[in-house]
Order: C-alpha cells, then structure tokens, then sequence
C-alpha cells in the first residue's frame, strides 16, 4: 500500500498542471480536450468535433503521434491504441475517452521517472525551473528581455512588439481575469500597463483584440487545471547577494527551498558579484551558495543553523515567527525542537531556556505540522511522554482550511484519518470527539486529495463522501478537492 500511497502523493503535485488550453472569446477558455490523471493512470478525453489544427497541437504538446488519434477520430482505427497499451472507455457522437494505467510500481519510484512514463515531459522542463518544491520560492524567466520592473509597490507589465494590435488589455489573478481586465497603453515598445501589487506569485495573459494570448516572452507558464495555461510572474521579495568571486564562471543559491539541488538556481553575475531575485514563501529556510563546486555559507548573514557535516547553513525567514514552548524541565541541560518542518532534524534548533521552561521562535507558512522536543538525548512530546522513533508527537496546524468530520460514529473509541497530506501515516492526525461525529481541522493545498479514515484500526473510506476511485487493493480511497 505504501508504495501506491507515495505514487499518489506525486500525482498530486502535477494534476493540475495536466490539462490543454483552448481559445475561447473573451471569457474563460473552455477544455475541449484534456491529458489528466485517472484513477491510477492516464486520461485522454477528446471532442470529435475538434479543428484538425486543434487536434495537432494537442499531439504535439503531449507527444501522442504514435497513437493516431487523427485516424481515430476519424476512422476509429483502434491499432494503434490498442498497441501503446491504451483502451477506449468511453464513444459517443460527441466525445471519446481513453485510459492507461501506469507500469509496475518498481518502475516508477522517483518524482521524475513517473512523470516521463506519464509523457508528461512537456510540463516538466528540468532546464527551465521557475516554480520550485511546491512554490516554496519563485524565479522569473523571460526569454529575450528583462522582467518586469518593481519600483515603490509598481509592477510594470509589458507586452513587446505588438504594433500591429488595436486594442490591448491585461488579465490576471490579480483583476479577476476578464471581469477586470485593464486596459494597456501602446508605446514605442509596445504595450505597457502599470500596476500596483504585493509580493507574491501571479497568474496573468493578454487579451489582444479579443484574443487570449500567454506573454511570449515570459518562459514560465502553470496550467489551473481548468484547461487554461497562463504565465506567471513573481512579485519577488528576497535578493540573494555574494560580493567578489567576479573570476568565476558560474554561482548557484541552494536550500531547502529547492531540496538543496545544486544546479537548479543559477545567480546572475553584476559589477560587484552576483546575485539572484527571488520570491520565498512564508517559512524558515536554509541555504549556501556554491561556487566552483565549494560550498560557503552567506558571509554577511549572521543568522546560521548547525548541519549534519559539523559545519553551518545560512538561515533565511520569511514572515512572523511561532513562539514553540515546553514547560519544566529546569534540570535539563540542552533542549532541541524537531519537526516535519526540518526533517526532524535532532541537532538543529536549540530552544532557550526561560524561568517557566523551554521556547524557540520559529517561522512556518500555512500547513500541517508534527514536532517533538529531544531533552539531553530523549525524544518527548509537549506533555512530557517520552517517544519511540515511530511515534507521530504532537501536530500543530496553521491556518486551516478544511474540517474533515466522521459522522455517526459515536460507539468508536480512536479515529484518525490518513491521506496524501500525511504521507498516508495511521496514528498522526487524530480526530476529536463531537457528539456522536469525530472532528479535525487541517490545512490542505489546492487540488486532488486521497484520504481514508482508520476507524478502531480498520481502514475505510469516508461514508459521507461519494466520490472515491479505487486502488490496486480493490479497497478504495475517499477524494476531495481543495479549491
């Protein structure tokens, strides 16, 4: 089960960068076709009435020629589907359906093997990276200009070289798309509008003559699962900066924020050294710049955690920190916090002592969280009871969005829920008590969860909830989603 349970976490992360756009006036452009995630495969949903020019784009983005879907549609030649291992679920005068699982579990154990098996590789462009680990941090790549200026709040967007346009508007998360779409002014480069924001991430596109175009100079774009793809720009609020080191070829800034991939985020080279823009979410990370193959830590930030080679990392944060306590333990001599949030990391975050105990200030953005404290080598949660390696702790959760509740369970004694969202663990997340429901609140992201509730130690999915696809267990997993 845990092997399927860790496809399924995968999954989550890309489904939604799954579906095609297709053009529409004005409004929200309509799928008409779709590449997505089904029930433990893939998915291809296709109108039959669909523009041969249409059509072809659709075989190039997911690399599909070998399926003939021309022929298909027209003809309803199957070889060729039948040959790539797919099958036809669904026929009407209007629409055709087709699915294929995934190979064995063996073949798919890393993020980027599944993702290729999946031909999904148009979406993931390991050379070109903008969006990192979940959004945690955020670059801007434009193709042949510079990003979009920032000055005093002012974001400068810009669409180059449309002189032939007439009219121009620009539209985004931040306008509510085409119900406030604003007008662009035309100059000498071509269209210009400014616009004042916070830092942040932001979807956008422009409406020229009416018709939905992604920024063509603008490499980074995310699809939001409703058929549409729209570039992205970031609002950024963090500058990483190194002075000297000018005879280098090449520096790169690596960090949890991008699971400490040494070759993902490439700094910028300036007259004094070099440096790189960045959008950080909200939350505590750690980071070295490596240059020539070496590793150093920031020299001018004084702020550094210990790591796992006796050596330190640099410390970065990004909103208001948590006050994390515990109380008593006057006698003892050296209290750390660990958690999810560090990878339980046992050395690194030492709390201070206070006349009522034990605290440390740490920032965390929006989630769900288990921690533990370790007091002089012994693993114990914030009431005292000492823990074994297995033990979840306690859990802390931020600004939550979602309440699972069990109804009219009143008789059992233990109920917890596991999903995608916990690494599918039986005994972290318990539910309260209410009446004859049991309740939890939890902070959950956007998109498609799997989950299942452990009733008195049996599995089973969510009597209330109708929707739910099945497993290779034939036991079936709950599904909601997280607008």
């Amino acid at each position: 089960m845990e092997i399927s349970r860790h496809i399924y976490q995968i999954l989550r992360a890309v489904t939604l960068m799954l579906c095609m756009l297709v053009a529409s006036p004005l409004h929200a452009q309509p799928t008409a076709k779709k590449y997505v995630i089904s029930k433990g495969g893939m998915q291809i949903v296709l109108g039959k009435k669909l523009p041969e020019a249409s059509l072809q784009e659709f075989i190039d983005q997911y690399d599909l020629a070998e399926l003939a879907l021309p022929r298909l549609l027209r003809e309803n030649f199957k070889d060729s589907i039948i040959k790539h291992g797919w099958r036809i679920d669904s026929s009407n005068h209007e629409t055709v359906i087709l699915s294929k699982p995934f190979g064995a579990a063996e073949n798919v154990g890393d993020p980027a093997e599944l993702i290729r098996i999946a031909g999904l590789g148009v979406y993931f462009n390991p050379t070109a990276t903008p969006v990192l680990m979940g959004d945690k941090i955020g670059i801007n790549s434009f193709r042949n200009d510079l990003p979009f200026t920032i000055k005093d709040s002012i974001a400068t967007f810009m669409l180059r070289r449309s002189p032939q346009a007439g009219k121009v508007r620009l539209a985004g998360s931040f306008t509510n798309w085409e119900t406030g779409a604003l007008p662009m002014e035309k100059t000498d480069s071509g269209w210009s509008l400014q616009v004042k924001l916070s830092p942040g991430k932001y979807l956008y596109k422009f409406i020229v003559d009416g018709n939905w175009i992604t920024d063509p100079d603008n490499a980074t774009t995310e699809n939001d699962g409703e058929g549409n793809t729209n570039s992205v720009w970031y609002f950024t609020n963090t500058l990483f900066k190194l002075d000297g080191y000018t005879t280098s070829k090449k520096v790169f800034v690596a960090g949890s924020f991008s699971n400490w991939k040494s070759d993902r985020l490439r700094m910028t080279k300036t007259a004094t050294g070099w440096e790189l823009p960045v959008f950080l979410d909200t939350g505590t990370y750690t980071y070295r710049f490596m240059i020539n193959n070496k590793w150093i830590v920031d020299p001018v930030n004084p702020k550094r955690f210990p790591n796992e080679f006796g050596e330190f990392n640099s410390v970065i944060s990004i909103g208001r920190p948590i006050i994390f306590q515990i109380n008593g333990l006057p006698d003892a001599k050296k209290v750390f916090l660990a958690g999810s949030f560090n990878d339980f990391r046992s050395f690194e975050l030492e709390m201070t002592k206070t006349p009522t105990g034990w605290q440390i200030p740490y920032v965390l953005g929006a989630g769900n969280y288990e921690y533990k404290f370790i007091v002089d080598g012994t693993w114990i949660d914030s009431k005292g009871n000492e823990l074994s390696g297995n033990d979840p702790g306690d859990i802390f959760v931020l600004d939550p969005n979602y309440t699972f509740r069990l109804k009219n369970h009143g008789n059992a004694k233990t109920v917890f829920v596991s999903g995608d969202f916990n690494s599918w663990s039986p005994n972290a997340y318990k539910l309260t008590k209410d009446g004859d429901d049991w309740v939890l609140k939890l902070h959950l992201s956007k998109g498609k969860h799997l989950y299942k509730y452990i009733i008195d130690g049996n599995w089973v999915i969510d009597p209330g909830n109708e929707f739910w696809e099945q497993n290779e267990f034939n036991t079936g997993n709950s599904i909601l989603w997280v607008e």
